[in-house]
């Protein structure tokens, strides 16, 4: 019998990107302790689980006390529960909720404690969490995926909510996360200079695009600074380009059109196609997220089989696993994001992961809704190969711990034809 759940509370906290979010914490009988601090995104998918927020004027509305204070009647249901016995308080949470979207007690709230249960069962257990989570096969050091930033701004954002597409860089060809680090970092320092040199000292050393503004085109000239920073760091053929599109950003439902997203102008989803094809055919990228709306089955079926590449689904699959099995049903896309707070547990997020490795999907962790300390220990569990937006420390602590038993996936990871 495991140690038995003592203590659920929570209060509100800065997050990483200066927002607000939970900090949940579960204190067992037997003195184990987890912590979660859950946090809403930037581009976020209609069919996620529903984040409960204050409104009104404080913080812009982005405020979680309601949420904190949805955690205490939470922490009621389970007081005394054996907190190794995951499911079981994920579906409490669940049960207490009542509603089809988490929409009651809050999205936050849910994943915040069972997150930190999880936290504080592998605590109590003596295990660091990849292990508690994936047992003694958790060897698959994760290939860190690095951001530089996004690309050019071609519309005001109105309803595209954000600034995406984002680029990133991932060191498949290093041995380990350590030179995979290490290459990124070389490679960020290029393409800086690169920058500077075509744009002025308005582009910082380290790459910090956002500042670019208007200053684009196009952004295939980003994609071609990138490309030669990665053979100006001598790294051609050992790193490639992954980016996040976001699409669904930049689709007007009333007219059937993606509208500034890469440069100027309207396009529907055959010129959308057109732009990837010309994007792969002309720069090494590996991966690409979320290229057409949420909606689009069909044409993410049709983008999966004309590329040749990884296709990734975030907004798209929002680690829903009705929505993969409705995908994987016609072969669109071929790997899947994981964000625990999209689906609302441990729970439902590992059954989602797990469905997506049985179908051949790619799973690709990602902590950029909070709990980047643990989204490592979840990409090592599933042995999933690649993971974004992460603790870096804990990535490298992971990598000491596993030694000479880690495995690195290297490019052999990515799906598509042309990744072979």
């Amino acid at each position: 019998m495991s140690a038995k759940i003592q203590s659920v509370t929570a209060r509100e906290i800065l997050a990483n990107r200066g927002n607000l979010c939970l900090e949940v914490t579960v204190t067992t009988d037997s003195g184990a302790v987890g912590r979660s601090t859950p946090e809403t995104g930037v581009s976020t998918g209609t069919y996620e689980a529903t984040m409960v927020l204050d409104g009104g004027p404080r913080y812009g509305g982005m405020g979680v006390r309601r949420a904190a204070e949805n955690v205490q009647e939470i922490a009621q249901a389970l007081i005394g529960v054996e907190v190794s016995r995951q499911r079981e308080i994920d579906a409490i949470m669940i049960a207490l909720d009542g509603t089809p979207n988490k929409g009651r007690l809050g999205a936050n709230a849910i994943v915040g404690v069972s997150i930190a249960a999880a936290k504080a069962a592998a605590a109590d257990a003596g295990l660091p969490l990849y292990q508690y989570l994936g047992g003694p096969n958790a060897c698959t050091l994760p290939m860190p995926i690095v951001g530089i930033g996004t690309g050019g701004r071609y519309r005001d954002p109105g309803k595209t909510r954000w600034f995406k597409p984002s680029y990133e860089f991932i060191a498949y060809g290093a041995s380990n996360c350590s030179e995979a680090m290490e290459m990124c970092w070389d490679v960020r320092q290029a393409l800086g200079r690169i920058m500077q040199e075509r744009f002025g000292p308005r582009i910082t050393g380290y790459a910090r695009l956002n500042d670019l503004g208007n200053l684009l085109k196009h952004d295939a000239e980003l994609l071609e600074a990138m490309t030669e920073a990665i053979v100006q760091a001598g790294y051609e053929g050992k790193i490639g380009l992954y980016f996040d599109a976001a699409a669904d950003c930049y689709y007007e439902k009333d007219i059937d059109r993606y509208v500034g997203i890469f440069t100027e102008g309207e396009k529907n989803r055959d010129q959308m196609i057109a732009q990837y094809k010309e994007f792969v055919a002309n720069y090494p990228v590996v991966s690409i997220e979320d290229p057409l709306h949420e909606d689009d089955l069909e044409g993410h079926a049709m983008i999966t089989q004309e590329l040749g590449i990884e296709i990734v689904g975030d907004d798209f699959f929002t680690t829903n696993i009705e929505r993969l099995e409705r995908a994987a049903a016609i072969g669109a896309a071929n790997s899947m994001v994981l964000k625990i707070t999209q689906v609302g547990t441990v729970s439902e997020a590992l059954d989602a992961a797990h469905f997506a490795l049985r179908n051949g999907y790619n799973v690709h962790p990602c902590g950029s809704r909070g709990d980047q300390d643990s989204i490592a220990d979840f990409a090592v569990a599933l042995n999933a190969g690649q993971v974004r937006a992460v603790d870096y420390n804990r990535l490298l602590s992971i990598e000491a711990e596993l030694g000479r038993a880690a495995v690195w996936p290297g490019k052999a990871l990515f799906k598509g034809d042309k990744q072979k």
